[in-house]
């Protein structure tokens, strides 16, 4: 959903005083009329034309989902040999070294 800002008219000292007194409590105007707004929204929106809008906005938060890191990758096995060759019953046989 695309968002759209709200203006109101307010008076300056007041909301420099305002934003003076929520620092102490590390928040803003702007942070506490959002949260706000998002309560009044809760309590004045009927829960199933909320339900029906977040539903239309689901698929475009889906794409904005991290993707996960593969795995890293294990080193390959190295395959073992055997430094005696074996016969056909599996027992080990005895080569002459090559000249």
């Amino acid at each position: 959903m695309s968002k759209t800002n709200i203006t109101i008219p307010f008076d300056e000292e007041k909301l420099s005083a305002l934003d003076f007194s929520l620092h102490k409590e590390n928040t803003t105007a702007q942070q506490r009329m959002e949260k706000d707004l998002a309560e009044l929204y809760e309590k004045s929106v009927p829960e199933p034309l909320r339900e029906y809008l977040d539903s239309k906005s689901a698929p475009a938060a889906k794409s904005k989902r991290q993707v996960k890191a593969p795995a890293p990758k294990m080193p390959a096995a190295k395959p073992i040999h055997s430094p005696v060759p074996f016969s056909k019953d599996d027992t080990p046989t005895k080569t002459e070294p090559a000249m």
